[in-house]
């Protein structure tokens, strides 16, 4: 499981920093795609599988599965760690995640985000001041 929050900088080749308590759990290679929210999702090759089998379920018949899954798939990009700990961020997505010099890695669970530092303050502020009442609005999932 990943969790917590790590600072860190793109270099100017576009490397960043894995933080060392999510190396092991990524794995020598895994997946980097664009995530929501302008963030960009990495998960371990096994998690990126389920989650692949997932998508593949979707009704094809319907344009938002479409059009997800291509926007989810097109975007990734099978990545791995160099000697440093670090992974070279393609360049689409560190356009899609607005990813200059700071970056926040967050573990969510099954998987890491990357944020811009900027992007990362001011999405946590907006739901920083509105958390209790995502508290409230997903109550019936029994946290």
């Amino acid at each position: 499981m990943f969790m917590g929050e790590y600072q860190h900088s793109v270099d100017g080749k576009g490397r960043l920093i894995m933080p060392a308590k999510f190396r092991e759990a990524l794995g020598e290679r895994f997946v980097v795609t664009r995530g929501l929210d302008n963030c960009l999702f990495v998960y371990p090759m096994e998690e990126w599988t389920i989650l692949e089998k997932k998508l593949k379920a979707l009704p094809f018949t319907r344009s938002d599965a479409r059009a997800f899954m291509r926007f989810f798939f097109s975007g990734a990009a099978e990545c791995e760690l160099d000697k440093q700990g670090r992974v070279l961020v393609p360049n689409n997505l560190r356009d899609h995640a607005k990813l200059l010099k700071d970056a926040v890695v967050i573990g969510v669970s099954n998987r890491v985000e990357i944020w811009s530092q900027e992007v990362w303050g001011s999405y946590s502020e907006e739901t920083g001041l509105s958390f209790e009442n995502i508290a409230e609005k997903i109550e019936d999932i029994e946290l």
